[in-house]
């Protein structure tokens, strides 16, 4: 099969199921771009990285997803200054052998967001302290939205899921799960937190889209919370991508 000659693809850990694929794919086809293809690379462990450039040099563009978006930051020879201050790279920008580093999961997040917030949407609780809840907490933090992460080990001034009380969740009106708990195949699965404390002033956000309604969803709505899953969010985080592998090279962040 002769190769395109406009590469982009995926990187990532066991990413058969990935939206990007499709949706980029899909993207070609409408826009007629022919010579355009977008490849899933599944590493099982980032050391695979440099042999992944090494044989595949006229890759243009990637986008990186679990468990890798903290795990790449070495490999790259730039870091844009918001994916900097996030610790975290979605978005692999490839030009003359130079690595640019973006994360466009901040763009994808807010604007997904937005539209569903209330003014009693003051505190949240992230569930999870991956790569994707970096980039969750810079968007709280640039909309002075206070936020506390939840985890299973959790450092010094995060919370333990032990820890939720009624009086956390009851100050805590929005709860966004980053774990991959809930997506597919295992679609029963969700973040153990006490869900019977939710409630109709709770905005539930995940960022799973595989299935539409998680588990994680269909606890918060049967107890009248609105719920949000992520679908949006990655289309808007793939075309922002999208814009960053069409800019020219000189205006590509610092």
């Amino acid at each position: 099969m002769k190769t395109k000659k406009h590469r982009f693809g995926l990187i990532g850990k066991n990413i058969s199921y990935s939206f990007s694929r499709g949706y980029f794919t899909k993207k070609f086809q409408n826009l007629e771009l022919q010579d355009h293809s977008y490849e899933n690379f599944d590493l099982q462990s980032i050391e695979k990285f440099d042999g992944l450039l090494e044989a595949n040099p006229d890759v243009k563009g990637l986008n990186v997803t679990i468990p890798y978006k903290q795990e790449i930051l070495p490999y790259l020879n730039k870091i844009d200054d918001t994916a900097l201050q996030i610790g975290a790279v979605n978005t692999i920008k490839i030009e003359d052998n130079n690595l640019i580093g973006y994360n466009t999961d901040v763009i994808g997040f807010q604007k997904t967001l937005e539209p569903h917030l209330k003014s009693h949407h003051s505190r949240a609780l992230i569930l999870g302290t991956g790569g994707a809840s970096k980039a969750i907490a810079h968007v709280f933090k640039t909309m002075g939205i206070e936020h506390r992460f939840v985890s299973r080990n959790p450092d010094e001034g995060q919370l333990n899921y032990i820890d939720l009380s009624e009086k956390i969740l009851q100050e805590h009106t929005v709860v966004v799960n980053c774990t991959p708990l809930g997506t597919h195949p295992d679609i029963e699965r969700l973040p153990d937190i006490p869900y019977d404390f939710l409630g109709t002033r709770h905005l539930i956000f995940d960022l799973i889209y595989n299935p539409a309604k998680t588990s994680f969803l269909k606890a918060g709505e049967e107890r009248g919370a609105s719920i949000v899953n992520g679908q949006k969010m990655l289309e808007i985080q793939a075309e922002a991508s999208w814009e960053i592998w069409n800019l020219p090279v000189r205006q590509a962040g610092s």
